[in-house]
């Protein structure tokens, strides 16, 4: 399964509600082209976990990690506007300081 962690969320919950032991999927195999796939056992998923690795879980560990792995996220997005928000005080104060200096002489006009 791929997609967002919400989107995985989702399917395994909905497997787990409805009781789905197996199914029939489509399943992309790059450029819009799909094939058939029929999966006999749903109990153990397969989650992308990053460069190009897929790893085996059951359900309740897949839940698991993908609750891991969203406060991982939220923990960066929470340092990066950090970052942000200091490298705008920065701007401001660079662009306070501009704006005090005097101005430069101007240079004298020259006509030709």
């Amino acid at each position: 399964m791929s997609g967002t962690s919400a989107d995985l969320r989702r399917n395994i919950e909905n497997l787990e509600k409805n009781s789905v032991t197996s199914l029939r999927t489509l399943v992309n195999l790059g450029s819009e082209v799909y094939l058939q796939a029929e999966v006999p056992n749903t109990q153990h998923i397969f989650v992308d976990v990053g460069l190009g690795f897929h790893v085996e879980f059951t359900w309740s560990a897949g839940l698991n990690y993908i609750q891991k792995r969203e406060e991982t996220i939220a923990k960066q997005i929470d340092e990066y506007n950090q970052s942000i928000a200091s490298i705008k005080v920065q701007i401001k104060l660079v662009l306070e300081s501009l704006l005090q200096l005097p101005a430069e002489k101007s240079l004298p006009e020259r006509n030709f």
